[in-house]
């Protein structure tokens, strides 16, 4: 009898009908919507399908229709776009992250000061995201503005399209070191391989990540939930593991 009731109980809890949401996430934030999504569809029983990518790319397939319900972007300036052609459902967007930057080696001990060993210049190529596109790739112009060095520097640089290409870079020894997503470095607060500086937030202007439902999920329950759930403590200590800093948090 009480496992009937524990099966009633249980049934009584779960959805209706498990739904699937389609979202798009800027490739900064692989690693904590990862660990985000897993939670959410254990809670929730529905199921998200993520696929991550430049906020560039994003921004124009939403612009021509793709059927996404939520894009997580690694800027504010492409969901002020998308609000003013209308295309976001209005109140959804918030802001779910403040990225950290992070020059960063795989190899152990190969620079302790990360502003000098960029003056120093011993280094063939140094990979960072496309400034153009990518908001992490404006900031890492902006940090080698600040220390006096983008000219110095312009030879060896490679561009990647975006953050996660800059990191493959790094990590395959394409380049010596690279602008990074400190997300992509960090694990439970402690990065635990290679070199790394993380450059101080005073170096360059707060890179602060928007999202917003899309017009097609205005009347998506799931995507509503998901939001609500990227708002609450649980999702903060998440990324907080992974270096971001939040403006937002369950009251």
């Amino acid at each position: 009898m009480r496992s009937l009731v524990a099966i009633i109980f249980t049934l009584l809890f779960l959805p209706v009908r498990a739904e699937q949401i389609n979202i798009a996430v800027a490739s900064n934030f692989i690693m904590p919507m990862k660990k985000i999504v897993k939670v959410f569809e254990k809670k929730s029983g529905h199921k998200v399908v993520m696929s991550f990518g430049s906020s560039g790319k994003f921004f124009a397939q939403i612009s021509h229709g793709a059927p996404y319900h939520i894009f997580f972007s690694a800027d504010q300036v492409k969901i002020t776009a998308l609000e003013k052609a209308n295309l976001t459902v209005k109140n959804s967007r918030f802001t779910y992250a403040i990225g950290a930057l992070v020059l960063w080696s795989p190899t152990e001990d190969y620079f302790v000061d990360g502003a000098a060993f960029l003056a120093e210049g011993h280094f063939n190529k140094l990979a960072m995201a496309n400034p153009k596109l990518a908001p992490y790739g404006r900031a890492a112009q902006e940090v080698l503005a600040n220390i006096s060095l983008s000219e110095q520097v312009r030879t060896k640089q490679v561009i990647a399209e975006n953050i996660a290409q800059a990191f493959q870079f790094a990590k395959t020894g394409n380049a010596e070191i690279g602008f990074v997503a400190l997300s992509q470095v960090m694990n439970n607060g402690v990065i635990s391989s290679g070199s790394s500086w993380v450059i101080p937030h005073s170096y360059y202007q707060p890179i602060k990540q928007d999202a917003a439902i899309l017009k097609r999920a205005k009347n998506n329950q799931v995507s509503q939930d998901f939001i609500a759930f990227m708002r609450s403590t649980e999702v903060k200590n998440i990324m907080t593991s992974f270096g971001y800093t939040t403006s937002h948090y369950e009251h």
